[in-house]
């Protein structure tokens, strides 16, 4: 199968009555997360989980956005103060989580769901609050290397770090790689 075209999919936010229970990753507790966590986070208003489907209602992926904030710190926070920015810190969209079901790894799915959250970021500041950044924390894992797929799209890190998750950002204002 070739890359998948954003035509053919359909985005539905998290519902009770949808079957996630054969979602699968190699990363166990993503799937973990949607199967349980997602629907409860989202009744709760912590996030919004939104499921990609094929034209053929198969489940491929899902996304899951809340909001955040980015510290400006280090090289960040020099970067901002000369363009005359002086908070310690800056509104964000934070993807908590986005995860591609095994069989559709590699057919683009990933970069579309991160052009989604952009679209939904940008819609955020032109009609509802300020959102500067994206954010996220890309798990390290020995299967696939998320970081390097993120720093393609055009994240970059905030901290590097060896073990557990690396926190990235997306500067909006900056990016024109992604589209939705």
């Amino acid at each position: 199968m070739d890359k998948i075209n954003v035509k053919d999919i359909k985005i539905e936010r998290l519902q009770q009555s949808h079957n996630v229970k054969d979602f699968r990753s190699y990363e166990p507790e993503l799937a973990s997360f949607l199967i349980e966590d997602a629907l409860n986070n989202q009744n709760n208003q912590i996030s919004v989980t939104y499921l990609w489907f094929l034209n053929t209602n198969e489940l491929v992926g899902y996304v899951t956005l809340l909001n955040d904030r980015i510290n400006l710190e280090g090289e960040l926070k020099k970067i901002f103060r000369g363009k005359g920015i002086g908070y310690h810190s800056l509104p964000a969209l934070k993807v908590g989580g986005l995860c591609v079901d095994d069989r559709y790894l590699r057919k683009g799915v990933g970069t579309l769901m991160l052009a989604f959250a952009v679209k939904i970021a940008n819609h955020i500041f032109k009609d509802y609050a300020g959102c500067r950044f994206i954010v996220l924390d890309a798990k390290r894992n020995h299967q696939n290397d998320p970081i390097r797929f993120y720093k393609k799209v055009g994240f970059e890190e905030l901290k590097q770090r060896k073990k557990g998750t690396t926190p990235m950002y997306l500067d909006l204002v900056h990016n024109m790689e992604l589209h939705f």
